[in-house]
């Protein structure tokens, strides 16, 4: 009951910054750790979100990324590139190239919120290889014949947002420090939600989830979306071309499996 409480004072605590009917509608199914023919059957081929949870507790990185010495130690004279500012559709948004240990210190001062610092979708794994052996490649990004397309580190502090957009594969995002909240929207409403027309930016909506704008994009506030929270440990698939709004609510290091497939899955049946 004590769990149940706590959890429930830190969803509460987080609807405070979310947007406008976060966590009212449909919640992206919750299945504890399934098997690789499960996860095929009834999300892959029916391009289906779902959250797993138990099936990363046994990677090494659960326990060593909380070690700030650790990650100092292995990484901290890297150079990175960080992200400040709210998101990258800001007008104040930039592009920094810090060491690790720099990022590290950022995050942790006082006033990093005023400034949000984020490792946004950097294949630091490909740098640092001692982070790469503290992952393992879940066996559900084989599905569809799947081959491996990038592998990407997501860490920063509590605040940071990465807006609406799409991808072009499919995604296990795996949510190994922290809390995030996550927010769903299918392919088949893209028009609804003003994509950008410029090239660089046509995977990403011009509406601001955080703050909507009724009359200049009055489709997009009763549209039907899926979100929940995600908690140390799960794994969100997220199909290809499906929207999605990511808020972390606290200090938070994710990890983005991309694949791509030799089949498509309306393919299956």
């Amino acid at each position: 009951m004590e769990g149940f409480t706590q959890i429930q004072a830190l969803t509460e605590e987080a609807l405070k910054v979310l947007p406008v009917k976060s966590l009212s509608c449909k919640q992206i199914e919750r299945r504890t750790c399934i098997s690789l023919e499960a996860f095929i059957h009834d999300y892959f081929l029916r391009e289906s979100p779902v959250i797993l949870s138990g099936c990363i507790d046994h990677w090494p990185a659960r326990t060593k990324w909380k070690d700030i010495k650790y990650l100092e130690r292995i990484a901290g004279d890297r150079t990175i590139p960080v992200e400040v500012g709210k998101s990258y559709v800001c007008n104040e948004w930039r592009q920094d190239l810090i060491t690790f240990s720099q990022f590290l210190e950022r995050m942790s001062s006082p006033d990093c919120s005023a400034n949000l610092t984020y490792l946004a979708q950097h294949p630091l794994f490909d740098q640092i290889k001692e982070l790469r052996e503290d992952i393992v490649v879940p066996e559900y990004c084989y599905a569809g014949g799947g081959k491996l397309q990038s592998l990407n580190a997501w860490f920063g502090p509590h605040g940071t947002v990465t807006p609406l957009h799409h991808d072009p594969h499919h995604n296990l995002f795996a949510q190994v420090l922290g809390r995030k909240y996550i927010r769903l929207y299918r392919a088949s409403i893209s028009e609804d939600l003003y994509p950008h027309m410029e090239t660089m930016l046509s995977n990403t909506s011009q509406v601001d989830l955080d703050n909507i704008d009724v009359k200049e994009f009055p489709r997009t506030e009763d549209l039907e979306f899926m979100d929940n929270i995600l908690e140390e440990g799960d794994l969100l698939y997220i199909p290809p071309k499906w929207w999605h709004y990511v808020r972390s609510l606290s200090t938070s290091f994710s990890v983005s499996f991309w694949w791509r497939t030799s089949i498509l899955p309306s393919q299956g049946s």
